[in-house]
């Protein structure tokens, strides 16, 4: 079975952090739960809980939402379309930029740890 990630971790891993309070958004969350019909996390004792698959739909709401700037209508009608089947070829698609946008993120979390070997030693 998958690894599962409490919804506080996810929200943290995807960045969605108050900036006043500098706590998790999981309402966010929460709120596209009700709105994506592909979002249904596991609940074990009142507690959201998320697999890698569940994860992957969620990262991938939040780049077309919050980097592409698309509506929620939008984003339901590129779920639906299933982006995986999307201008496989086409290097300016949305599933391109989504994976740029994987990449970019990747690197950056590489680079971050480096610099702290670099740093302590």
């Amino acid at each position: 079975m998958d690894k599962l990630i409490n919804i506080t971790q996810l929200s943290k891993e995807l960045n969605l952090i108050n900036s006043k309070t500098n706590k998790p958004s999981n309402y966010i969350l929460r709120y596209w739960e009700k709105e994506f019909k592909q979002i249904k996390p596991i609940i074990i004792r009142n507690r959201r809980y998320y697999t890698k698959k569940q994860i992957n739909v969620i990262k991938l709401i939040k780049f077309l939402i919050k980097d592409q700037g698309i509506t929620l209508k939008g984003v339901k009608k590129v779920l639906k379309s299933k982006i995986n089947k999307l201008d496989d070829y086409d290097s300016n698609s949305l599933k391109a930029a989504y994976q740029k946008y994987n990449i970019k993120l990747k690197t950056n979390i590489i680079l971050e740890k480096i610099k702290k070997i670099k740093k302590n030693g």
